[in-house]
């Protein structure tokens, strides 16, 4: 990316930090993780993929989230707890019978960003999990209580996480 379309982006994503991501990549011909390293730089922190597993298994532990996969042709969202996992057969498994089950190819999460901004009108804190080739594989919303404000339990978690995965610069 030339240096005038990074300044570009960035003003962009100053001025709109509540932009969908993948709409904003989609739209200027670059990576969602291009997006999120332009958001200003209070909204967002950048762990390492290696730390994959750990990441699940904590957010295993939050309670009631939403899980989003927002691909070219869809936007599939899950509520509810993400189950704990583990690694066998090149794969993360989610252990779980029913509800949210499957198996992700950790070793392509290359970056773990923790993102804090404003989003549709309200607070959000979301583990986007970015894979090898600068794609979204999927995002973990913190969740919301009955007044729809962000849990404050789950936030706190977040933050801890964001704490020992990626620590302020």
């Amino acid at each position: 990316m030339l240096s005038t379309e990074l300044a570009d982006l960035k003003a962009y994503m100053a001025d709109n930090p509540g932009a969908v991501i993948e709409d904003v990549a989609r739209e200027r011909k670059v990576t969602p993780r291009a997006v999120i390293d332009a958001l200003p730089a209070s909204m967002v922190r950048m762990g390492g993929g290696e730390h994959f597993a750990a990441t699940m298994q904590d957010i295993a532990e939050w309670g009631e989230v939403s899980l989003i996969v927002h691909t070219a042709d869809a936007i599939f969202e899950f509520t509810g707890a993400v189950p704990a996992g583990e690694i066998s057969r090149g794969y993360f498994n989610l252990m779980q019978p029913k509800g949210l089950h499957g198996h992700l190819r950790h070793e392509r999460c290359a970056g773990i960003a923790f993102v804090e901004r404003p989003f549709m009108g309200k607070s959000s804190a979301i583990v986007a999990f970015v894979n090898a080739d600068g794609g979204i594989m999927f995002k973990v919303f913190v969740g919301r209580d009955e007044t729809r404000a962000l849990r404050a339990d789950q936030l706190a978690r977040f933050r801890q996480l964001a704490d020992r995965i990626a620590p302020a610069r």
